[in-house]
């Protein structure tokens, strides 16, 4: 409204002044004509007769012109008398008016005065020269009423255009600030909440601006909040529930030993030793949630070195195979390629651990684990085949999230914490890769480990 008002007055007064400016300048020239005429009238008659002005007859001369004219004549001799007046009320009288004592010398002149009852006149004075010779002057006034009247006239309609424009542009802005404002305004609120925990509210905005932009992607945003904190709700919860279960096998082992008064060694024994395990797996699911917040907060720093991984698959399979030997499944290892590429060793290691680890705990007795090491396009695949329990195929999807369990019943049983699987997913992915997984229920699960090559050279390289 500022910027409109500020435009609007200097377009006002421009205009204002311009029409003002050409109307006066055309009446002065039109009166400068007037008084050429009239000194060409004198000069003709000076020229006809070879006579002095003084004895020229001014009355009979310019009655008529007098007459057509609106305004009043006044002729000067050079002793400054008028010696003639279209009114007759100042003849014989000497006048010192500037435009008239100016015409004596030569000069043209014109010049507007106020003269009483605020009346706007123009003076204009003009030499009547004759054989080279200044015999005189004429000088004219005439009131500029009509002009001003005019120039009012355009200064109002000025006026009322602009406040009809201003009114307008008022409405205008009002309008705009209010889509503007009203948006916004839903905006903060919701943002508002947000802050005090009420994620689930959604801002709907029309169109297709700017405004409309920042709503769809604070709605985004509000979305993945929602789902990060479902996500830290779930985790909370299930890292307490995971803490839970070993403290309280602890307990009732503790609370058991404390309330008999006389127990064998042995039972202490036993009993320590279920308290020990107890431990362990509180170690194994801390040192995990650990290894997970590291990840997560992107502090995990690969160390790539250029590994051979036939040979690191190996070190897997062996480290693994006494576990296996325990329940009589036989782990194979079919090397189809020979494999270099640069990662991060020890990471691979723990994910590789994890993977086959679990295709052994899941895989009953007598059964079988291949692990095959190829090359495909520009990717080294690590395929770690079982023919175990199985996966259902509408928990696969889920497999891969924080202490999910396909069988929550056999899981316990198995000691797992449901977190080694997301571990190694977070792993491959910070190498650039990706696992799939294959799996029917009492047939096996079949994972496919994705490495690439030539990205991981090409970054070192």
């Amino acid at each position: 409204m500022l910027i409109s008002i500020i435009t609007l007055l200097i377009i006002n007064v421009f205009v204002y002044q311009t029409v003002k400016s050409s109307l006066l300048k055309n009446e002065e020239n039109n009166i400068l004509n007037q008084a050429n005429i009239i000194s060409d009238i004198i000069v003709n008659v000076l020229d006809d007769k070879n006579i002095t002005l003084n004895s020229i007859d001014l009355n009979s001369k310019l009655e008529r012109t007098s007459q057509r004219f609106d305004g009043r004549i006044l002729i000067i001799n050079p002793e400054k008398e008028v010696i003639y007046d279209s009114f007759h009320n100042l003849k014989g009288i000497i006048t010192n008016q500037s435009e008239a004592v100016n015409a004596l010398k030569g000069e043209v002149t014109s010049n507007e005065y106020i003269l009483e009852q605020d009346k706007n006149t123009l003076y204009t004075g003009v030499p009547i020269v004759y054989n080279n010779e200044i015999y005189g002057s004429v000088l004219i006034s005439t009131s500029l009423l009509d002009q001003y009247t005019e120039i009012n006239s355009v200064k109002y309609s000025i006026i009322l255009i602009s406040i009809m424009v201003l009114i307008l542009i008022a409405l205008m802005t009002i309008q705009t600030a209010n889509s503007i404002s009203e948006p916004i305004k839903k905006l903060t609120e919701a943002m508002q909440n947000a802050a005090y925990g009420k994620l689930n509210e959604k801002v709907f905005i029309p169109g297709n601006d700017e405004i409309s932009q920042l709503a769809k992607s604070y709605n985004f945003m509000n979305t993945k909040l929602s789902e990060i904190e479902k996500q830290r709700r779930e985790f909370v919860s299930n890292v307490s529930h995971e803490l839970k279960t070993p403290l309280s096998s602890m307990k009732l082992l503790s609370e058991s030993l404390l309330i008999q008064p006389n127990v064998d060694v042995d039972i202490y024994k036993d009993f320590l030793k279920d308290i020990d395990s107890e431990i362990d797996r509180l170690n194994k699911i801390i040192e995990s949630l650990l290894s997970m917040v590291d990840i997560d907060e992107e502090k995990l720093n690969l160390d790539y070195k250029l590994t051979y991984v036939n040979y690191l698959v190996e070190k897997v399979i062996n480290s693994i195979t006494p576990i296996a030997d325990k329940k009589n499944i036989n782990i194979t290892l079919k090397q189809i390629d020979k494999i270099q590429i640069y990662i991060d060793q020890e990471k691979i290691y723990r994910a590789l651990t994890n993977i086959i680890h679990n295709a052994v705990k899941y895989t009953e007795s007598e059964g079988k684990v291949e692990v095959s090491l190829f090359k495909k396009g520009q990717h080294a695949i690590i395929k770690i085949s079982d023919n175990g329990i199985g996966i259902k195929e509408e928990n696969i999807p889920y497999i891969f999230e924080r202490f999910y369990r396909v069988d929550e019943a056999r899981s316990r049983k198995t000691g797992g914490s449901g977190l080694g699987l997301a571990i190694s997913q977070q792993i491959i992915s910070l190498h650039q890769g990706s696992i799939e997984v294959e799996s029917k229920v009492k047939e096996g699960t079949t994972f496919y480990i994705k490495l690439p090559i030539q990205y991981i050279l090409g970054d070192k390289d």
